[in-house]
């Protein structure tokens, strides 16, 4: 085991020298070479801004890694037998990304009584469906489901995982990617495949969401990821279709140091935010809390569901269940009302895939006017009212 400096990269900035405390480097033909001075305190590998230095040792494992991981993998996931739509959403994406690396897509279904479920996932296409159905498995425990899942990783080494950026993806996955010695991307909003190296591109806001940055894993596998809910497209289900079905049987060790006593659904649970087919959301131009009356009432009239930016979650007018936006939910219904938005990156993130969008708004420069399929210059107390009174009108 050494230090190894791939020449090829290296572009002989020195930046290793200055980090090295025992001398161990020196610039020789304009590159940097590791001379018998080298402890292998691995200083100069975190520090090489081009990633030229790295272990022998490590790098000859992740490369055997690497070559033996084949296929895409979904989690899922699933409550009381429900699967959300997410799951759709990266089988769609999955397939996609299987047929481009000529592998075959899977999906991980743990749960208990759940066996019915594999039929929608090879409907919607999955060629294997990894199930795992015990009763330790009823309710969703961090502890079995991450052990059952690693060893399923470990065994069959998959090249790209992927879940849902849900509440349980979150919570879960995390701790899957630690135990699998592999990175995580989360949150993203975009994948693609990078063909040569068979590269995952996962794209996320950052920075605040004020860029769009794309995260590759080029040694490590699987490639994991967790996806927005509603920033792919599901694929059109195939009824009929058909698959390889994996029993996973549990392993004696199989336990957790928790048990589960009551789940209680939350209140964001709901607020079917993601799932509704009209939405509409307040800004801070509505002024205060009591202006979000007059966005309930537009909602209702349309058969949404209220909505609202993180500046009035903020300002308490309204609860963070219906907060839309990088740090809320990803939404894209049929038709989106933004009443009073701004337009800041952060929002726009979380409802760009909207049909349709519409904008009302005091400022014409408004960024919102730029992602928006219809916009309307004007004050929203006399826009709203206006709206309902239409609506009112077009329905006898």
């Amino acid at each position: 085991m050494g230090i190894i400096i791939d020449q090829s990269l290296c572009t002989g900035c020195e930046t290793c020298l200055e980090q090295c405390a025992y001398d161990a480097l020196e610039m020789v033909d304009d590159t940097a070479r590791v001379n018998d001075n080298c402890n292998l305190c691995r200083a100069c590998i975190d520090i090489c801004p081009v990633e030229a230095i790295s272990l022998e040792e490590t790098r000859r494992q992740a490369d055997e890694r690497t070559a033996a991981a084949s296929g895409v993998w979904v989690f899922a996931e699933q409550r009381d037998g429900t699967m959300p739509e997410v799951v759709a959403e990266l089988l769609g994406q999955g397939r996609r990304l299987a047929d481009q690396l000529g592998c075959q897509l899977a999906a991980v279904l743990l749960g208990h009584a759940v066996e019915p479920l594999a039929a929608e996932l090879f409907a919607q296409g999955a060629d294997t469906v990894y199930l795992a159905d015990d009763p330790r498995l009823e309710h969703f425990n961090d502890d079995i489901y991450c052990q059952i899942l690693a060893r399923l990783i470990g065994r069959d080494q998959p090249e790209i995982l992927l879940a849902g950026a849900t509440a349980l993806g979150r919570s879960l996955i995390p701790r899957v990617a630690t135990a699998a010695a592999t990175g995580l991307t989360a949150d993203c909003t975009g994948l693609a495949i990078d063909p040569g190296p068979r590269t995952l591109l996962q794209t996320r806001p950052a920075f605040g969401g004020n860029i769009m940055a794309t995260i590759v894993c080029p040694a490590a596998r699987p490639q994991m990821a967790t996806v927005r809910p509603r920033v792919m497209k599901a694929a059109e289900p195939q009824l009929g279709r058909s698959g390889r079905l994996v029993p996973v049987e549990l392993a004696p060790e199989d336990t957790s140091r928790t048990e589960v006593l009551e789940v209680v659904r939350a209140i964001d649970e709901q607020v079917n935010l993601t799932g509704a087919e009209v939405v509409v959301t307040g800004g801070r131009g509505l002024g205060d809390a009591e202006g979000f009356e007059l966005v309930r009432r537009l909602a209702r009239a349309l058969g949404g569901v209220v909505g609202a930016t993180r500046g009035a979650v903020d300002a308490g007018w309204i609860g963070h269940a219906h907060q839309v936006g990088q740090t809320g939910r990803t939404v894209a219904p049929r038709l989106y009302i933004a009443l009073g938005v701004h337009g800041a990156v952060q929002h726009v993130v979380g409802m760009q895939g909207s049909e349709n969008i519409v904008a009302v708004n005091t400022d014409p420069a408004a960024p919102i006017f730029e992602v928006a399929t219809h916009g309307i210059v004007g004050d929203l107390f006399e826009v709203v009212p206006a709206m309902l009174k239409r609506l009112e009108q077009t329905r006898g």
